[in-house]
């Protein structure tokens, strides 16, 4: 695995709304940017509000930086009065609360859902996958819902925004950073990653408190800064830093639970 440079997200326009996403309950929608692109549109005006959009942005750029796949990312502004003749009135609220910046994902166009049964995937790949989603509390990488596609060959990782549930017990941060995360026993990918303890090493070296502060730094202030969750946006800047590096600094913890509900499911 290469490092990769972390950089400060483009922002485009959306220009057009094609269609949501009904599948996923916070309405997410298949919208064309200001530069041509196609993205999946995470909406600031969904029911969990900018924390989803925080976890999905800090997930996304995390995996980047161990080289996983993810799709390039970006911050979809949405401008007054889009969506007023939108004819669905639950989508038009929704675009209404959601002027100003949302996110944007690159929409891998003929992708194909993972399915463990169908796709042979690297024992080696699968560890660094659950070794990370077990690092972020990720709930939401199973059989149920893999939330990876295959694309071009590759296998992509998208959709992290059921991570880092501590955010929304911010005050209490530091409960969370020690735990074992049991629910890591229904990965989706645990059967095949029995190289969860080799990986850990890389893992960490390439997950620098350098890379977590240049991808921190990236979260917009009005994300962190709301009407529902007022807050001081550096000080909320150095409460997930702080989380992140303290979570990776007690990885043997989360390493062990994956292991042993490994050797519990094989």
């Amino acid at each position: 695995m290469s490092q990769n440079q972390i950089l400060a997200l483009p922002e485009v326009d959306v220009v057009r709304y094609i269609t949501p996403f009904r599948e996923g309950g916070s309405l997410p929608a298949l919208a064309e940017g200001s530069d041509g692109r196609k993205y999946v549109v995470k909406f600031r005006g969904a029911g969990q509000g900018t924390k989803a959009l925080i976890a999905d942005m800090i997930g996304c750029e995390l995996a980047r930086s161990v080289g996983l796949h993810v799709p390039y990312l970006s911050f979809a502004m949405l401008h007054e009065g889009f969506g007023r003749l939108e004819p669905d009135e639950e989508i038009q609220d929704l675009l209404k609360f959601s002027v100003g910046r949302n996110l944007g994902v690159y929409f891998l166009s003929g992708a194909l859902t993972f399915d463990p049964l169908v796709y042979e995937m690297d024992s080696r790949l699968a560890s660094s996958i659950v070794w990370l989603d077990a690092f972020l509390l990720n709930i939401d990488r199973t059989a149920k819902n893999t939330n990876l596609l295959y694309w071009n060959r590759l296998f992509w990782l998208i959709d992290f925004g059921a991570t880092m549930y501590f955010q929304y017990d911010i005050a209490n941060w530091r409960n969370y950073v020690a735990e074992p995360f049991e629910q890591i026993k229904d990965h989706v990918l645990l059967a095949g990653a029995d190289k969860i303890a080799d990986v850990s090493e890389e893992m960490v070296e390439l997950m620098s408190d350098e890379v977590i502060d240049s991808i921190v730094q990236m979260i917009p202030a009005d994300w962190l800064n709301t009407s529902l969750d007022p807050c001081d946006a550096e000080e909320r800047r150095k409460v997930y830093a702080d989380f992140l590096k303290e979570r990776k600094r007690h990885y043997e913890i989360f390493v062990k639970e994956a292991i042993d509900a490994r050797a519990v499911l094989v």
